[in-house]
């Protein structure tokens, strides 16, 4: 479903839609794909998203999201896949940026290399609050892994990005989607493509990232599996003014 020329929003599966794209056109990947991570046994992976990521469990008004239920060697090989693909679709020296918490970060580094991606660091995400645990460290943070598809100019338009980034996540009054991530964030993070590209998201939610690229003067393409997400991004983007 197109938007306008700048922003385009596919509802299907990533992998899919992907598969479907015949040329590189991408100027960076930045995703915040399901982390399947919410769980260590069959049953616990079962739940809802919902129980697993959210404060308000069953009483969360906003709907849970597949494909996060696969336990760790299967979902590597699931992101194999779609990073591979996404790289195809890629121009050389085009950027990867991956969200994914501690317990996945490991498969996701692994993931990004076999794809074929130059893994090229790990970008911290603090988002300054977390549930207290007596006797334990804060789980507070979450990651970005970022890689280049071969070797990246030195001599791109792009100005020095800080390594650890403090923003606190949307609240509950404003957020749409169970684990979205705040705009504020998103729109300092796409600023690793080049000035005009055009930027890619396999998963795109409720719509942050989209909304984020296009605020900084970037073409965006969404991807969502989830209906109701879709409808919820292609909504909001409806609102939204290109820069310039």
């Amino acid at each position: 479903m197109g938007i306008n020329d700048t922003i385009q929003i596919f509802r299907g599966d990533a992998l899919a839609v992907m598969q479907g794209m015949h040329e590189p056109m991408f100027d960076a990947i930045i995703t915040d794909p399901p982390y399947s991570s919410g769980g260590a046994t069959m049953s616990d992976r079962q739940h809802g998203t919902a129980h697993k990521y959210t404060s308000t469990k069953g009483r969360c008004m906003m709907p849970d999201f597949e494909g996060d239920s696969l336990d760790q060697r299967s979902w590597t090989r699931w992101m194999t896949e779609v990073l591979r693909a996404g790289r195809e679709i890629c121009k050389p020296g085009a950027v990867l940026c991956v969200f994914v918490d501690w317990r996945q970060l490991p498969a996701l580094t692994d993931a990004v290399q076999w794809a074929g991606w130059c893994w090229r660091g790990v970008v911290v995400w603090d988002k300054t609050n977390s549930r207290p645990q007596r006797g334990r460290f804060r789980q507070q943070t979450e990651f970005i892994v970022w890689a280049s598809n071969g070797p990246m100019a030195m001599d791109r338009p792009v100005p020095v990005l800080p390594g650890i980034y403090r923003v606190m996540p949307p609240t509950q009054p404003v957020r749409r989607h169970q684990t979205e991530k705040p705009l504020a964030l998103m729109r300092e993070l796409v600023k690793i493509c080049v000035p005009g590209g055009r930027i890619l998201d396999p998963f795109c939610g409720s719509g942050t990232t989209l909304e984020a690229a296009v605020l900084e003067g970037y073409g965006v393409v969404g991807v969502e599996y989830s209906r109701h997400y879709a409808e919820v991004a292609k909504e909001r983007m409806k609102g939204v003014v290109p820069l310039g």
